[in-house]
């Protein structure tokens, strides 16, 4: 069963989740997992790409938008998630269907309304289907 993690920020803007995500990200790619970042829209995905490539002048993460390559960090949107099934990082709105597939979930809460309110209609969908959840509030 997927173990899903919600990481609560104290900030209140989807830069500061994005940046986040690029750090959850390299954490995860650097400790050996394959990683899938999931975006509302085209737009989002390549706003964390080009995230990725900048967020840190010391810290290389191998990327993709394209799940025919084989780096070990795929960022998408929509139904395609490439091969990856080992760490998901959602900084959508909804919840993709394809979730339970990866073994482990990571949700990104910002204080913005309307970020907080798709947070809590997700949290309860997966509550509500019996999936272990952990909140872990981060500051800074």
């Amino acid at each position: 069963m997927t173990r899903i993690d919600f990481h609560i920020l104290q900030q209140n803007s989807s830069e500061a989740a994005m940046h986040y995500a690029c750090r959850l990200t390299e954490k995860a790619w650097r400790a050996g997992h394959k990683v899938y970042v999931h975006c509302d829209d085209v737009t989002a995905a390549e706003a964390i790409d080009t995230m990725l490539w900048q967020y840190r002048a010391e810290s290389f993460v191998p990327h993709s938008c394209h799940p025919a390559d084989q780096n070990p960090v795929l960022v998408g949107c929509g139904e395609h998630a490439g091969e990856h099934c080992d760490v998901f990082i959602n900084l959508a709105k909804q919840v993709p269907m394809f979730f339970s597939r990866f073994k482990r979930l990571a949700e990104i809460v910002s204080q913005e309304d309307g970020c907080l309110s798709a947070s809590r209609e997700r949290y309860s969908f997966y509550k509500t289907r019996g999936y272990p959840l952990n909140t872990h509030n981060i500051s800074g």
